[in-house]
Formats: C-alpha cells, structure tokens, sequence
C-alpha cells in the first residue's frame, strides 16, 4: 500500500512526494524501495503489487522501474484502506483466484529482516491452509500511545495466537496496562490471507464496498480495468479494513513478531528509531549546532548554517518551502495544522 501521504511527517512529506518516496533515514534508498527489497527475497517480482493513488503512478515507476506497469494498482480516490484491499484482492483474483497475498505499508522500516520474513512465512503457510485472516502483531517494547494494540488468547504452546479484539491508540495508562498484560501486541497493518478468505469476509462484513467493485468482474485484468475503477472506486465507502472487516471478522489470528519495527509514522518515531547524542538528540544535516538541546530531532539539508540552543523535546525541519519548530509532546496535531493550511493555500 503506497498511496497515503505522510501527513504527520510534514514539511519533509507533501502532497506531490509523500514520505514513502523519501529518503528518511538517508541510507540511498526510499522506503517504498526498502519494502521491496525485503519481500523480493521470498516473492517474485513478477508477484508484488503496489497499489497507490493514481497521481503516484510515475513516481512509483521511477522508484520499482523493475516492476511491471501492470503490477501498479491505481486509485483515482482515497477512500481508505478497506477498498483499497478489496481492488487488490479482486485483480488477483482475475490473476488466480487460488493466491494467498499480504498486504504490507511501504513506508516501514525493519531491522531484523530475516526474522520478518520467516514471520511472513509462516503467515502464508498458515493462510494457504486455514480460512484465517493472519496478521504480524509487534512485541511491544514500550507503553506506546501511538499504535493500535491486539488482544490476543494467552496461549505459550502456538506460535500463533487468536486474536480477540482490536483496541484503539490508548492513553498513556491505558498502554501501560496492556503492555503489563503481556497479551497484548502493537497493530503493525500488516495482513496475510487468501483470495478466497478476504472476499468471503467481504461478502460477510462489507458488503457495500464488494458490490459496486463487483459489479463488472469480467473487467479485472483486462485493459478496461483502469477506467472501471475510475468509474466504480469513488463510489466506495471511505473506511479503514480494521474497521469494515478485522474488528467484525472471528477468523483472525496473529504471529508475535520481534523484527525491529518501526511504522516511522511520525518525527518523534524516527526520533527513538535514530542514534542519539550524549543530550538524546538526533540531527540530520551537516551545518546543525546545538547548544544547550536536549531529546530534540533537527533535520535540515539546506547550505545554511542552523544554530539551536535552549530547546527540549522539540521538533525542527527546515525544508525549502516550510519550517516546522514544533514540541514534540503535541505532534499529534501536525496533521490538522496541515489541513488548516490546506484550507488558506
């Protein structure tokens, strides 16, 4: 999936290059690229699928130039994950209705890469054999109250577990009561099951959403799929899968997954996923001074010389167009703010 635009990584995420075609972590390769990299190693390249908002198309085809145009699935609308799955589903479908696929963010980084993908082995191993939505559940490493947790059946003698709700992004004591628990695991969006099982879930939760994508099936791996989808997509209800299918569903299992993750979803997580200097400060850029900073991310590529002294627990990015100076305790609010300076542009 690489169609969202990163809104809480702004100004360094836009509208026209959203944070999974950056370079974040400043290694030479975009996290869009990172992702392939990791499932191209037990995936075909024929088999990996991107599908984003159509606006990404030639962005995408800079970045996987490897991947065929076929496999860069095109929204003409944003209408959430949910449907996202089930166009993704249906083309496979029409490829061969006896797959098993994962659904993956392209905008995660992860450390341990054999470990996740024995994880994502074992996942379709199981999905290929069971009528069971699987999904990769994180091992919390902190009360974090930025992720979704999964609650799960306590059971030491399966190394996959039985899922029994989905909870929300918790507060603080909330996240810690979960993590205290040990029954509990970080929601990472990462899904694995068959064709079959994800439309047969569909039909059964979602209803609406399966029937205006079906109402042409014959049309799906043709040259007329595009302007199909163009016509039947945006009529979809706007709704995350997590919603429309796995808080319903009674099929859904996890694997606890050690793998290094991290969603990179906002600055602070880039900020704890980074080295840090002596005051827990994570600079990215050359001509940054500090002084008297502390638990601080700066990130500025500009040819200026940027000098801070005095903050803590802040944020500051210097982009071309934009600068953000903002504490990092209120980032939440980042993607509103750019909203309310969408609405005055």
């Amino acid at each position: 999936m690489a169609g969202g635009v990163g809104s809480r990584f702004w100004p360094s995420s836009t509208e026209d290059n959203p944070k999974q075609f950056l370079d974040i972590l400043g290694v030479g390769r975009s996290l869009i690229q990172m992702t392939y990299d990791r499932v191209v190693k037990i995936i075909p390249n024929e088999n990996i699928l991107i599908v984003t908002n159509q606006r990404y198309k030639a962005i995408t085809q800079e970045h996987l130039p490897e991947l065929p145009e076929q496999n860069i699935l095109c929204e003409p609308s944003r209408n959430n994950t949910a449907p996202c799955v089930a166009y993704t589903a249906l083309n496979i479908e029409a490829r061969n209705p006896d797959a098993v696929f994962a659904i993956l963010p392209s905008d995660h980084v992860i450390l341990k890469e054999q470990a996740y993908l024995d994880n994502l082995q074992a996942a379709f191993n199981y999905a290929s054999t069971n009528p069971a939505i699987v999904t990769l559940g994180i091992q919390p490493t902190r009360p974090d109250t930025g992720y979704g947790y999964i609650e799960t059946v306590k059971d030491s003698e399966n190394d996959i577990l039985k899922v029994t709700s989905f909870k929300e992004k918790p507060d603080l004591q909330t996240a810690k009561k979960y993590v205290a628990l040990g029954n509990y695991l970080w929601n990472a969006g990462m899904f694995i099951w068959s064709v079959k099982t994800i439309l047969n879930s569909f039909n059964k939760n979602a209803p609406d959403i399966i029937s205006i994508l079906s109402s042409n099936k014959s049309k799906y791996g043709t040259p007329g799929e595009q302007e199909y989808i163009n016509q039947v997509y945006p009529q979809t209800e706007s709704i995350s899968v997590d919603y429309a299918i796995l808080e319903k569903a009674t099929n859904v299992f996890t694997i606890p997954a050690d793998i290094g993750w991290s969603d990179l979803g906002t600055w602070s997580s880039l900020h704890a996923f980074k080295n840090k200097d002596e005051n827990e400060c994570v600079v990215i850029g050359e001509k940054t001074h500090l002084i008297d900073t502390s638990n601080t991310i700066i990130r500025s590529d500009s040819k200026k010389i940027v000098v801070v002294k005095g903050l803590d627990n802040y944020i500051i990015v210097d982009e071309e167009d934009a600068l953000l100076i903002y504490p990092k305790a209120d980032e939440q609010e980042i993607k509103q703010v750019v909203k309310i300076l969408d609405t005055k542009s």
